[in-house]
């Protein structure tokens, strides 16, 4: 007779398993030139959703059943050194937290896969779609679920490298791409942010099981084994990777430029999923934000001056899709707003409402217009727009620069290229000359490195 334990780590598997395999049938079929068959890539999306959350919704009836709150998934130790006390396996775990996010993340994608079979029917790009979906999917499988800081991290950038990978799927044209580049670019930032934090976690409890930051309990009820200086540290490496992922203030620049993918995309990525798991991580590690009452304050204020700044912006944009990005942005500012205040599961309700809204709404958008005709003919007269009702209060000057702040999208990307890119690039470069230097005067002459000196021939006929 098979034993409990043994149930959830064959049911365990087979969530995690699912969206792996469809990746590697859909990337295989793309490398050896067999491209599939639009129903039979329908199909198979559809059959991976549906194996990865059927036996999620098992487990959660058999936890229920039993009265068991953590279950642990653990595929094997991937790498080990002892010398440098640090290892690698892969282990997931079924709580409170991971199961609600789990389903909710099956879920969508199912709704939104079926949508895109529609939407993009016989587009050229079907196939690739599918398979940075794929990519997508499989990271918010292993995001949701992950129990050490490393799985969640390898979750983490296949759901910001599919996100760039569909900003840009139009890349025939300029601006898709461009503006791939720049979420991909502050993906980068939130991503050294997150892997800093890691290594601080390995270096100050040994591994980087999400247990092992805990003295006891499981989520939410976990105390951080760390003191609150440690716990300051790497929760503010933990909320720059969190506001670069969810688009909180200052990175909200990038919201706009990510409505640039396919419908399906921007409702998955930007309304549903993608958008919270900044939202999520802070979740995830909260026993180390409530050992800190600085970084509880930290969290606090990013979370108003993010729901504020996306408040303003969403009643000023002309395009209903970067409208209903910056309205998303409010919400998941509330969201961390109730993080900080140690309101963990109406935090978690409040992701799991404004994601199926957002999806809905997004993937209206396009016909939005026409409905919106359609509703005026019905009753023979345009719709009234009221103001908000606090704008009488505020004075002429006051609401003007609220609009143009709004407008021009809080100037953060401004902002960003000014205070961070600029210093950062003149640096880098002001180390390449020091570098060309250092080398002229080894070489005794100038090197090749040295920008007085002209290339061969050949190779400027190569760079030609």
């Amino acid at each position: 007779m098979i034993s409990l334990d043994h149930t959830f780590q064959i049911l365990g598997t087979a969530v995690i398993v699912s969206p792996m395999v469809l990746l590697a049938i859909l990337g295989v079929s793309g490398l050896f030139n067999r491209p599939l068959s639009e129903a039979m890539i329908s199909r198979l999306t559809q059959a991976s959703v549906l194996l990865s959350l059927l036996p999620a919704i098992v487990i959660l009836v058999l936890m229920l059943a039993t009265g068991i709150r953590y279950v642990p998934i653990e595929l094997g130790n991937w790498v080990s050194i002892p010398e440098q006390d640090f290892h690698f396996n892969l282990k997931f775990a079924f709580d409170r937290l991971s199961i609600p996010f789990l389903i909710l993340s099956c879920v969508l994608c199912g709704v939104v896969a079926e949508f895109t079979r529609r939407y993009l029917h016989r587009e050229e790009g079907y196939a690739r779609f599918f398979l940075f979906y794929a990519i997508f999917f499989c990271g918010m499988v292993l995001s949701s679920l992950a129990s050490t800081i490393e799985t969640l991290f390898v979750g983490w950038e296949m759901v910001g490298l599919s996100s760039a990978l569909l900003v840009a799927y139009f890349h025939e044209r300029v601006n898709p791409v461009r503006n791939g580049q720049r979420v991909w670019s502050i993906y980068r930032l939130s991503d050294a942010a997150f892997l800093t934090a890691a290594i601080t976690m390995h270096h100050m409890t040994g591994e980087g099981d999400f247990g092992g930051l805990m003295s006891s309990g499981v989520w939410p009820e976990g105390v951080a084994a760390i003191e609150p200086r440690q716990a300051l540290l790497v929760g503010s490496l933990l909320l720059i990777a969190a506001a670069g992922k969810s688009g909180l203030f200052p990175f909200s620049g990038w919201l706009p430029r990510a409505m640039e993918g396919p419908t399906p995309s921007s409702a998955i990525f930007y309304g549903a999923l993608s958008v919270h798991l900044g939202a999520y991580l802070l979740l995830r590690l909260s026993p180390i934000l409530a050992a800190s009452f600085t970084l509880q304050i930290m969290v606090l204020v990013l979370g108003i001056v993010s729901a504020g700044c996306g408040a303003v912006m969403s009643r000023v944009q002309s395009d209903i899709k970067v409208s209903l990005a910056y309205a998303s942005l409010t919400q998941v500012g509330i969201i961390v707003v109730e993080i900080g205040l140690g309101l963990y599961y109406l935090a978690l309700i409040h992701i799991i409402g404004h994601a199926c809204l957002r999806t809905m709404q997004l993937l209206r958008a396009p016909t939005l217009l026409r409905d919106y005709q359609d509703l005026e003919n019905q009753i023979g007269t345009r719709l009234q727009h009221e103001e908000w009702a606090g704008a009488r209060f505020l004075p002429g000057p006051v609401q003007r620069w609220c609009y143009r702040f709004g407008f021009d999208r809080g100037f953060m990307d401004i902002a960003l290229d000014k205070f961070v890119v600029g210093p950062f690039v003149g640096l880098m470069r002001w180390f390449d000359r020091q570098e060309q230097r250092v080398t002229d005067w080894i070489s005794r002459e100038p090197s090749r490195e040295s920008e007085d000196i002209d290339l061969h021939p050949e190779e400027m006929g190569r760079a030609a």
